[in-house]
């Protein structure tokens, strides 16, 4: 009897063998997979029986009747394993692991060349390390961390799998890019590195690009901005060609629209408030007087002229200004700085009264004269014509310095256009004041051709003393134009025949410095002498004979 039973029992092993078998060979025509059936058939065979060596029949009897009693209550015939049962689900447990899935799972270690990840396969997973791997030599992860990763790649072989950290994380900030872009919401990214045109940035691990021009609502330096975390709005998304624009612009206008409307409700017209330089160019300076940048302009800045704004601010000085207009519909504010300072022109016509004498300094001049200021805000024009009795004066360059003292005299004060006009002649000797006594008719002067005309020849004799020698005053030979006997710049000795007071001019003559071509012949010849001559015109009284060349 007991023998019988032996046999029986080992039967039924052989048979569940047979049968693992037989499904092993199923499971490698689907992808090599265990199953654990053959594990339970296995133990079953292989059960450890306590105190004793041998088989019995009992104990054998046992183990079939454990394995009968679990497949009795799956509704299988009593003494058989369910090896379909187990196939579905080896393959309900395979379908969790297909290429392209998200599955979560532990780091369990590092190599040189890859991160390993337990995420419930029969193998463990391998993630690139330079996935994983800061610029600086360290990991961005640590054993033990719980990850997600993707399946990259994965078969029934004996390979590892294939996964991927970066790409759940670029499926996670794509879906976030998407939606940003859709709602039209701010995202956050850290910026790069510093490129053409612009920046590159990160938005959890995916690249997407920041045009300069897009960084902020006034012009800055981008470069400030790389190793930063910073908030933008995704402008352009196209994930087909891994193509993402975004700007940092479109958050900061925004910012400061919401500060200007707010700022605009509560200021007006001659207010004065407190700002802070924000930029210095040669024009002025933007001031930031609560979000909004109001311009300061360089006249602005002082009463008197500056060379440059820098001069005076510098970024990120604090200062008071007061507003002296405001256009809502651009948005735009005129600030002023001077306007908080002492106006130097209040006293300007007490202090400096017409007809006084004054020094100031030279401080620019231009082709009609030059500025004299005569303290910071109060300046004025000495024109071209005061400065020289001259009437040929010479540009004012040549006849003062920038940065020169000199001294003036005040010839008009005008309040209300802010204008001073000086004169540097009037403190001169006007030389027709002693023309009479200096160049008497018949005295003999020297000068310089300093222009011809069709009828004569203007000679300077002294500045402010000119002199003007008629055509017919020039030589005794018939001349058709000046320059036949005299040209600009020439050296001549003259005689003065009159004083023409009216015009403020001598009236000069060369050739009465010289003798006559009458006088000549006559030093040369004596009545009676026969000469030789040319006929050079007949009348009804007589014949013209011509005896000499002049």
């Amino acid at each position: 009897m007991t023998d019988n039973l032996v046999k029986e029992t080992q039967g039924q092993i052989e048979e569940g063998i047979d049968r693992q078998g037989q499904m092993e060979q199923t499971a490698v025509s689907s992808e090599n997979v265990e199953v654990s059936g053959h594990k339970q058939v296995e133990a079953a065979q292989n059960a450890d029986v306590k105190g004793s060596t041998e088989l019995s029949s009992s104990d054998a009897l046992g183990s079939i009747s454990e394995a009968s009693s679990e497949s009795s209550a799956e509704g299988q015939p009593s003494g058989e394993v369910d090896f379909g049962a187990m196939l579905m689900e080896y393959e309900q447990e395979q379908s969790a692991f297909s290429r392209g899935k998200i599955v979560s799972g532990k780091v369990v270690g590092f190599t040189e060349k890859a991160m390993m990840v337990d995420f419930g396969h029969k193998s463990e997973g391998i993630v690139d390390i330079s996935e994983v791997i800061k610029p600086d030599g360290s990991f961005k992860l640590k054993e033990g961390d719980e990850i997600e990763v993707v399946i990259r790649h994965i078969d029934s072989s004996d390979n590892p799998p294939i996964l991927s950290y970066l790409d759940v994380l670029r499926r996670r900030a794509w879906g976030e890019i998407i939606a940003a872009y859709k709602s039209k919401q701010p995202i956050r990214c850290n910026v790069v590195e510093k490129v053409k045109g612009g920046l590159k940035v990160e938005i959890k691990g995916v690249e997407a690009f920041l045009p300069a021009s897009l960084v902020d609502s006034h012009p800055t330096d981008a470069s400030k901005f790389v190793g930063q975390e910073i908030e933008v709005k995704v402008i352009k998304c196209n994930r087909k060609k891994n193509n993402i624009v975004v700007s940092r612009k479109a958050i900061t206008d925004e910012i400061i629209k919401k500060q200007k409307d707010a700022l605009f409700s509560q200021i007006g017209e001659g207010y004065v408030v407190e700002g802070t330089v924000k930029g210095v160019l040669d024009y002025g300076a933007f001031v930031d007087i609560g979000g909004v940048d109001g311009l300061l302009h360089v006249t602005e800045m002082a009463w008197e002229k500056i060379e440059h704004p820098s001069k005076l601010f510098n970024v990120g000085d604090k200062i008071q200004v007061k507003i002296l207009s405001i256009n809502r519909k651009k948005e735009k504010i005129s600030l002023s700085y001077k306007q908080l300072l002492p106006d130097p022109w209040d006293i300007v016509p007490e202090k400096y009264p017409v007809g006084s004498v004054v020094k100031g300094k030279v401080i620019s001049i231009v082709d009609y004269g030059a500025f004299i200021e005569l303290e910071p805000g109060v300046e004025g024009l000495v024109h071209v014509s005061e400065m020289t009795w001259s009437k040929r004066p010479k540009h004012p360059k040549k006849m003062v310095s920038k940065g020169q003292e000199v001294e003036v005299k005040i010839l008009e004060v005008d309040p209300s256009k802010r204008r001073l006009n000086f004169s540097i002649k009037s403190l001169i000797p006007n030389p027709w004041d002693s023309v009479d006594e200096k160049y008497p008719a018949g005295t003999i002067v020297k000068g310089v051709v300093r222009s011809l005309t069709n009828f004569g020849a203007f000679v300077e004799v002294e500045e402010g003393v000119d002199g003007f020698v008629h055509i017919s005053e020039i030589t005794w030979k018939k001349i058709k134009h000046p320059r036949e006997a005299l040209k600009k710049k020439q050296k001549v000795e003259a005689k003065v025949l009159k004083i023409d007071h009216q015009r403020k001019r001598l009236s000069l003559s060369i050739k009465a410095l010289q003798p006559s071509a009458w006088d000549l012949f006559m030093q040369n010849h004596r009545p009676g002498d026969i000469v030789r001559g040319k006929i050079s015109r007949f009348t009804n009284f007589g014949v013209f004979v011509q005896l000499a060349e002049d």
